[in-house]
């Protein structure tokens, strides 16, 4: 499970998409996300889907290696998906004593897995097409003005990118502890909810003395260096908008307002029938 996450990976590839701005990629997600919980019928289902696809054939990931993050996720995908099922009211359709389906619950829990689905594979092109130091020159640049307000963005920006980066070294920390549990007899595959819980102690004790000790190790590593923020510190590679940013911009645009004019044509068109 733990080996399959895609979270926090960069993978590097020579794509559009590894081109843009991490600005672009940054406000592209929020779009993303918004479209993906704003869209209501097939032709904003459609949309979306072709917005969805389009990114993917443009950043040369291979699916495969986009969908191992679901797997880690899949059991509460099903748990959800269950209990809209069951537990949804709305017209039913199928019943067994006090077990009952109802179709505004059918919809729900397909509407939601698709959604999650989406959203999985969507969100994890933008990590896996921007490195963690583009992620936090993006994420600083885009919220500056909120320094104004006293909002300490530099840090905010930061914590997310060391947060980012340890979510890859903490996946392969966890499978050494586990091949090391497996080779010393221990069985995290058989028995019920209860037991497989009681064995992860072995695992996640180490696990969490080496991340304490990583970031430890990382604390003292930039205090060394007299890390004090961001106040008087200066760009490598600063950012700049190239004539692709702006396109994509403008796509991104073109999409969002594509599926609210769908969203509200599809409702206008149920209440005249």
């Amino acid at each position: 499970m733990f080996k399959d996450a895609t979270l926090g990976q960069f993978y590097p590839a020579d794509s559009i998409l590894h081109r843009l701005d991490p600005r672009v990629k940054l406000l592209g997600c929020l779009v993303y996300i918004i479209m993906l919980f704003s869209f209501k019928g097939l032709p904003g289902f459609i949309l979306v889907t072709a917005f969805l696809v389009l990114i993917i054939v443009l950043c040369k990931v291979p699916f495969s290696f986009m969908v191992k993050g679901i797997r880690g996720i899949m059991i509460l995908i099903i748990i959800a998906a269950v209990f809209n099922i069951f537990f949804t009211p709305g017209d039913v359709i199928w019943q067994w004593k006090a077990i009952k389906i109802t179709d505004t619950g059918l919809r729900n829990a397909v509407l939601m897995t698709i959604r999650m689905f989406y959203l999985i594979v969507g969100t994890s092109i933008m990590t896996l097409t921007t490195t963690p130091n583009q992620l936090t020159d993006g994420m600083e640049k885009q919220f500056a003005p909120l320094e104004k307000i006293n909002v300490p963005v530099h840090d905010v920006a930061m914590m997310m990118s060391i947060a980012l980066r340890f979510i890859p070294i903490l996946t392969e920390e966890t499978n050494k502890i586990m091949n090391a549990q497996k080779s010393r007899g221990a069985d995290f595959e058989t028995g019920n909810v209860f037991q497989r819980a009681k064995a992860m102690v072995p695992i996640l004790v180490p696990l969490f003395v080496n991340a304490f000790r990583r970031a430890n190790d990382l604390a003292l590593a930039m205090e060394a260096r007299c890390y004090a923020g961001g106040v008087g510190r200066t760009k490598m590679h600063p950012l700049k908008y190239q004539t692709r940013d702006f396109i994509a911009y403008i796509i991104l645009f073109a999409f969002l307002v594509g599926v609210f004019v769908l969203k509200h044509f599809f409702k206008y068109m149920i209440l005249g029938m």
